[in-house]
C-alpha cells in the first residue's frame, strides 16, 4: 500500500512541479528554503488580513449596493456625482479643481466645433471645397440623429465680415485646447495644435490625468485640503494660460453663442451643443457594457452573475434622444435601444430579487425639443398624432417602460422618476426617495417591518 501511495505521489503533476531539483546544491537549497519561507509569510499575512476584513464586515452595518446602468451619455457619471455630493461633499469640493480643466476643454472644443461650421459655411458660399469633419469630430460633438450630407447640399445662411472677425479673435482657443490636452493626457496621447478636433477621453478609474493636476497644484503651492486655494491654483501661470485666454475670449464666446445667424447655421447642421458629450469620465474608448449593441444578451449574461447581490439597480434612460441614433450602430434609434436594454435587465432571472429604479432622464432637453417643434411621432411611430407636449410625451414613454416591465417581470414594483440629473437640488430629493425605498424593502425582506 505504501509503495502504491508513493508511486501515485510521484505521478502527481503538482508534486513534480514543486519538487526540488535533483542536482540541487546545499547553497541552492538554503536559498530555496528562504524564498519559500518568505512566500509563506506573505501568504499567511494575506490570509490574516482577509480574515480580519471578514470579521470587520460581519460587525459593521451591511452596505447598500446600487448599480448604475444605461447607454452611453445617459447621465450615469452625473448621477454618481450627485451621490458623492450628498454623502461625501468634502471630497466633491476637493475634486472641483481637477474637473475645472475638463470643463475648460469641453468649452473650448464646443467653440472649436462652431468655428469649423463657420469655415464650412464660408467655403460653401464661395464654392470652396471644405474638408468634411473628421469622424472624431462627429464622435465628440456631432449630433447622431440623422445621416450627414455634404455642405454643398445645404443652404447655409449668409455670413458677414463680423462673423469672420469673430472667428479670428477666437482662434487662440485652439492653442488652449492643445495645451490642456498636453497637460491631461499621457505623453503618448498628446495632441498637436492644428485645426482638427481630437477625440479624447478620461477614465475616472485612471488617476493619471488627476496626477497631472496634482503636480500643477504642488508647483503652484496649492493646498489640497483647502478647497478655495485649490481652485485658485488650478490655472497655469502666464499670459497664455488657459484661464487667462478663456477670460479674454469670454465676451466673444457669448457673442458667438447668441448670434442668430450662428444659431441658424447650427439648425441647418442639426447641431445641438446641449447634447454634446464632450470630454467626460469614462470616455468612448473605455470598455463599457452599456455601449455594446451587438450580442447584448450575451454580454448581460456575462456580467449579471457578478451583480446579483445588488440592493437596487438605477437604470437611466435619456428620453430626449428619441431623434438620435447610436454612434456605434447608426441603424438603431437611441430611445429604442433604451427600451431593449430595459427589457434585458427586467427579464434577467438573476436580477429578479433586485429593486429596479427607472430614471427617465434629460427631461429638460426633451421639453425644449418638443417646444421647438420637433415631433416625437416622427421618430416613434406608435406615438401617432398625440399632443406634442412634454406631459403627454413623458407619460406615454413612462407607460411604454412600465408595460415592458409588466410583460417580462410580472408584478414587480415599478419605481419611475422623471429626472434632469444636472439639476442637483431636485436630483438630491429623488435620490433620497430612492434610498428610502431601498431601505424599506430591505427591512421588509428582513421581516423587521410588515
Amino acid at each position: 500500500m505504501g509503495t502504491r501511495r508513493q508511486k501515485l505521489a510521484e505521478d502527481d503533476p503538482l508534486t513534480r512541479a514543486i519538487a526540488p531539483p535533483a542536482n540541487e546544491t546545499q547553497q541552492q537549497r538554503e536559498e530555496r528554503m528562504r524564498t519559500e519561507q518568505e512566500a509563506k509569510r506573505v501568504s499567511d499575512a494575506i490570509d490574516e488580513e482577509l480574515n480580519k476584513q471578514r470579521i470587520a464586515d460581519k460587525k459593521s452595518p451591511k452596505p447598500i449596493k446600487i448599480l448604475l446602468l444605461g447607454q452611453s451619455e445617459s447621465g450615469k457619471s452625473t448621477t454618481l456625482k450627485n451621490f458623492q455630493l450628498m454623502h461625501s461633499p468634502k471630497t466633491f469640493r476637493a475634486e472641483k479643481a481637477y474637473w475645472r480643466g475638463i470643463i475648460q476643454i469641453n468649452v473650448v472644443q464646443s467653440i472649436h466645433t462652431i468655428l469649423d461650421l463657420i469655415s464650412r459655411a464660408h467655403a460653401a458660399s464661395h464654392s470652396i471645397t471644405a474638408p468634411n469633419p473628421s469622424s472624431a469630430n462627429h464622435a465628440i460633438h456631432g449630433s447622431s440623429s440623422t445621416s450627414s450630407h455634404t455642405s454643398s447640399h445645404k443652404e447655409y445662411p449668409p455670413l458677414t465680415a463680423e462673423h469672420l472677425k469673430l472667428k479670428m479673435r477666437l482662434a487662440p482657443l485652439i492653442q488652449v485646447e492643445a495645451a490642456l490636452l498636453r497637460k491631461i493626457l499621457p505623453p503618448g496621447q498628446a495632441c498637436h495644435a492644428d485645426d482638427t478636433l481630437h477625440e479624447v477621453c478620461v477614465n475616472s478609474s485612471n488617476t493619471g490625468w488627476k496626477g497631472a493636476f496634482n503636480r500643477l497644484l504642488s508647483n503652484n503651492g496649492g493646498n489640497k485640503d483647502g478647497c478655495d486655494s485649490v481652485v485658485d491654483a488650478v490655472d497655469w501661470p502666464g499670459a497664455d494660460g488657459p484661464g487667462v485666454v478663456l477670460h479674454a475670449c469670454a465676451e466673444d464666446m457669448k457673442r458667438l453663442w447668441t448670434d442668430p445667424i450662428i444659431k441658424r447655421l447650427m439648425h441647418v447642421e442639426k447641431m445641438r451643443p446641449e447634447e454634446m458629450a464632450g470630454l467626460t469620465s469614462g470616455g468612448r474608448h473605455e470598455s463599457r457594457l452599456e455601449g455594446i449593441r451587438r450580442g447584448r444578451a450575451k454580454v448581460t449574461a456575462a456580467w449579471a452573475p457578478y451583480f446579483d447581490d445588488m440592493n437596487a439597480i438605477i437604470f437611466l434612460a435619456p428620453i430626449s434622444c428619441f431623434d438620435q441614433v447610436l454612434q456605434e450602430d447608426p441603424s438603431v434609434n437611441r430611445l429604442a435601444d433604451s427600451f431593449l436594454l430595459w427589457k434585458t435587465i427586467v427579464s434577467h432571472p438573476l436580477l429578479k430579487k433586485t429593486d429596479l429604479v427607472l430614471f427617465l432622464n434629460k427631461c429638460d432637453i426633451l421639453r425644449a425639443k418638443l417646444e421647438s417643434g420637433i415631433r416625437l411621432g416622427d421618430y416613434i411611430t406608435s406615438y401617432g398624432n398625440r399632443p406634442n407636449d412634454f406631459d403627454s410625451a413623458s407619460m406615454y414613454l413612462k407607460k411604454k417602460f412600465a408595460a415592458l416591465m409588466k410583460e417580462h417581470a410580472g408584478d414587480r414594483p415599478f419605481y419611475c422618476h422623471f429626472t434632469s440629473v444636472t439639476d442637483t437640488k431636485s436630483t438630491t430629493l429623488i435620490l433620497q426617495n430612492v434610498q428610502d425605498v431601498i431601505v424599506r424593502d430591505n427591512l421588509k425582506r428582513s421581516a423587521l417591518v410588515g
